[in-house]
């Protein structure tokens, strides 16, 4: 979704905000009503966007400038959030679908969608599934650095000893010689 001004201020020193694709605006008004998302109506002229660190941990973030008391308390009579910023990590230029998912994610927290319940959950799909792991490189870059920091480099069958590099987070369930039920050493 990056503009072509975006192409050369990518790196360390993104300057110019994300924008905010307008069929999302679109999108959350044929989804949403007014019980779910009481702050939509006042989104636009209170919403600003802003590039993240990258070094930031966070893909995207969501903050209203009030403390959480009176954010239910204008939740629950309907009126303005006040100003509402939603940060996105710059590593999210270069991945599309990574970044629709995160701004949409974001977006639903912002019209006030606040907890990660199933509405949240199902809306986020609905509107921006999230990528495969195959064809997002931000999640391929984020999967391997977590490999490079586990101390198992390779995975080794108890029962055969076939050993197998190490390509997933999780625990296998059976060893792909053998087929038994695998039990780490």
């Amino acid at each position: 979704m990056p503009g072509v001004d975006e192409e050369e201020n990518r790196g360390n020193n993104i300057s110019i905000p994300p924008q905010i694709p307008l069929n999302i605006f679109d999108q959350l008004e044929q989804q949403l009503s007014r019980v779910d998302a009481p702050f939509l109506r006042f989104l636009k002229k209170n919403l600003s966007t802003i590039w993240l660190e990258e070094s930031d941990s966070r893909l995207g973030m969501t903050r209203f400038e009030c403390n959480h008391h009176e954010l239910f308390r204008r939740r629950r009579l309907k009126v303005s959030p006040g100003p509402v910023t939603i940060g996105l990590n710059p590593i999210l230029a270069n991945d599309d679908t990574l970044f629709r998912h995160t701004l949409v994610h974001e977006l639903l927290h912002a019209v006030g969608l606040l907890d990660h319940g199933t509405t949240h959950a199902d809306l986020v799909k609905k509107m921006a599934p999230p990528p495969k792991l195959a064809d997002s490189p931000v999640l391929q870059k984020m999967r391997s650095a977590v490999l490079e920091n586990l101390p198992e480099r390779q995975w080794i069958c108890s029962k055969c000893g076939y050993s197998w590099e190490r390509k997933r987070v999780s625990l296998p369930n059976r060893c792909p010689k053998c087929a038994s039920k695998f039990t780490s050493q």
